[in-house]
């Protein structure tokens, strides 16, 4: 039920460092033809850092851990037909030997089944506002209090609530890190006015950090907030009216579940004149470049 690659089976073998790279950004995340490029970028930039990426979906009803050139266009072609995947996706995706892209929750499963430790994606997902009324809580939240997988973003994404979001993680008890900066990231922006408790500067010291967890029989994953870089974020107040629009279109269109945050993204693209979308190219492969280099360290050290 699990294939993989010729060249993420070699790194099993051979303890290389391998990321796990999701692949709901591929299939719903990101619009034609940037998905299929931002792909290909991701792979090649966690080469160029000395690991080995492992993009991950259910294809034909089977698990690929790696994907080939063909996978890939298939993912991100504008008329497939790919489910977006959590947890509770994963059977009847499986038994109806379907096609499904991987969102942080799956991606976390699938890595951890494939001995998988590091994981690169944009943002995680988290406590939607209102959440409170309609209880609408991502899945990303509780599979880090469960899959040993260390998670690599660029914050929880703007349009969730944030507070509400830290808060959850630390009731999950899951370490949350921020990576040379003592507060939240929030996506688009560098800044949220929430601060962290632990910080890291160096992928050393982090891949430290997941060692010593994981070796005390810790379960559970963490998080590592990495900001997005400074030339190519959008500042915290600018990001604000064109959430609080995108919110209201949802709210009009009673958009939710899963459709929910695909929508909103949707959105915040065409209200911030495309430059929400360079910015979340440009995050993820800053988180891709961080997650080689933990990946890296926590080889080297094995």
């Amino acid at each position: 039920m699990i294939d993989y690659t010729d060249e993420v089976a070699d790194a099993r073998a051979d303890n290389k460092a391998i990321v796990a790279l999701e692949s709901t950004i591929i299939s719903h995340g990101l619009p034609w033809p940037e998905n299929l490029d931002t792909a290909k970028r991701l792979e090649a930039a966690v080469r160029a850092a000395g690991a080995v990426p492992a993009t991950i979906a259910v294809l034909d009803g089977r698990v690929k851990i790696g994907l080939d050139a063909d996978d890939l266009e298939r993912l991100a072609a504008p008329d497939g037909d790919v489910w977006k995947l959590s947890r509770r996706d994963l059977p009847q995706i499986l038994a109806q030997k379907g096609h499904g892209a991987t969102t942080v929750a799956a991606t976390m499963i699938l890595a951890q089944k494939a001995g998988i430790r590091v994981f690169a994606t944009g943002g995680i997902g988290g406590v939607h506002r209102g959440a409170q009324q309609n209880f609408d809580i991502s899945a990303d939240l509780q599979e880090l209090a469960k899959s040993d997988v260390a998670v690599i973003c660029a914050g929880p994404k703007a349009i969730l609530d944030l507070p509400l979001t830290l808060e959850y993680l630390e009731t999950q008890g899951v370490p949350v890190i921020g990576y040379q900066t003592d507060e939240l990231p929030a996506f688009w922006s560098r800044t949220s006015g929430l601060k962290l408790t632990s910080r890291a500067e160096t992928p050393a010291e982090i891949a430290d950090i997941l060692t010593a967890k994981w070796s005390f029989g810790l379960a559970g994953g963490a998080v590592i907030m990495n900001p997005v870089p400074e030339e190519d974020a959008i500042a915290e107040a600018d990001i604000k009216a064109a959430i609080e629009a995108a919110l209201a279109a949802a709210d009009e269109q009673a958009i939710s579940g899963k459709g929910l945050t695909p929508f909103l993204l949707q959105h915040m693209v065409a209200l911030t004149g495309g430059d929400s979308l360079k910015t979340n190219i440009a995050l993820v492969l800053h988180n891709a470049r961080l997650a080689a280099n933990i990946a890296v360290a926590m080889a080297s050290a094995s």
